[in-house]
């Protein structure tokens, strides 16, 4: 067995796909009615669809979870975020942990956790 996908609801699927698409260069692989999915295994569905499906309120910003991205030259991304999406809500901005790794923390439109590294 092998996890095939990860899949995050949202509320605007147009506004998250390129989103996703600005910031990390994913692109759209298959786009079935509130269900889109993304290269790397990214699949964006319809906060409409999930709810229906799950019975449930969305949690936004639930800090259960996060996705997580690799970039060498983190502090040229920064600057393309901040450019990009000026109003970015950060959980915390670029820092330097102990180990000597460098990170950045924010949410995207949807709350949804990310996490972008230099490469351990």
């Amino acid at each position: 067995m092998r996890l095939k996908n990860i899949l995050i609801v949202v509320k605007d699927i147009e506004k998250s796909k390129q989103f996703y698409h600005d910031l990390f260069g994913l692109e759209l692989v298959l786009d079935n009615d509130g269900n889109m999915i993304l290269t790397e295994g990214l699949v964006l569905q319809d906060e409409k669809i999930w709810k229906d499906f799950l019975g449930k309120e969305i949690i936004p910003q639930n800090n259960s979870c996060e996705l997580y991205f690799e970039e060498r030259n983190i502090e040229a991304f920064v600057e393309k975020l901040e450019k990009l999406y000026p109003s970015v809500n950060y959980a915390n901005r670029l820092m330097t942990h102990s180990w000597g790794q460098k990170v950045v923390r924010f949410y995207d439109p949807d709350g949804n956790l990310i996490e972008v590294g230099t490469p351990a």
